[in-house]
């Protein structure tokens, strides 16, 4: 594979690099470690940044995991509205009575 990808020109490289789909590959346990070790180093430079955030400007997002064969990525949740928040409140503290 090594050999195959040297061949190619820096054009035909970039265009497979565009249409790469890493979830589709397989990978090693030494590939799964590093993405294990990625997405660590990647969530404590965000707990950094969050702590150390003054509340001045956009508050840093916590980081995606890196893609891994296999997984499909999850949606994001959503927000509760406002209705449903207090919803939730009443019931907490004893509404559903």
């Amino acid at each position: 594979m090594t050999a195959l990808r040297n061949e190619l020109s820096p054009e035909e490289l970039e265009a497979q690099a565009e249409q790469g789909e890493p979830e589709r590959g397989r990978w090693s346990q030494l590939e799964q470690l590093l993405a294990s070790n990625n997405d660590a180093i990647r969530y404590l430079t965000y707990v950094l940044a969050k702590v150390n955030h003054d509340g001045k400007g956009p508050k840093p997002r916590p980081p995606e995991p890196m893609r891994r064969p296999g997984v499909i990525r999850t949606k994001k949740r959503e927000s509760m509205s406002a209705a449903a928040s207090q919803r939730l409140f009443e019931l907490i503290n004893g509404g559903a009575a």
